[in-house]
């Protein structure tokens, strides 16, 4: 758990990562040059989960067709709203199923 502090320090940036792709880059370009852990960890799901649905309009869509493709989008709205939940919140909750992996592959952010 981090304490209050880094947790009010960062919070700005961890909420702006959920306002959509860009809001995901101007998060990680403001979190570049003062690092925030707490920002840090909710940018890292959030571009897990970016990668998430681009992989669902370009590959499922695509192969599998409309049901699968709104199930994956329902899906990830879910965890989307999990995770913004948890930074509005102060909470460095892991978004189900998939927050493990998105905090180990994009530990580098």
């Amino acid at each position: 758990m981090k304490n209050l502090t880094t947790i009010e320090e960062g919070k700005t940036n961890a909420i702006i990562s959920y306002i959509t792709i860009i809001g995901t880059i101007v998060a990680l370009v403001l979190n570049n040059s003062k690092k925030n852990e707490f920002a840090s960890f909710h940018i890292r799901q959030m571009v897990g989960l970016n990668i998430l649905a681009l992989l669902n309009s370009w590959v499922v869509l695509k192969f599998f067709g409309l049901i699968p493709y709104w199930a994956i989008a329902g899906i990830t709205i879910v965890l989307w709203f999990i995770g913004f939940m948890g930074a509005i919140n102060g909470d460095e909750k892991k978004v189900p199923i998939f927050g493990d992996y998105f905090q180990d592959w994009f530990k580098s952010l």
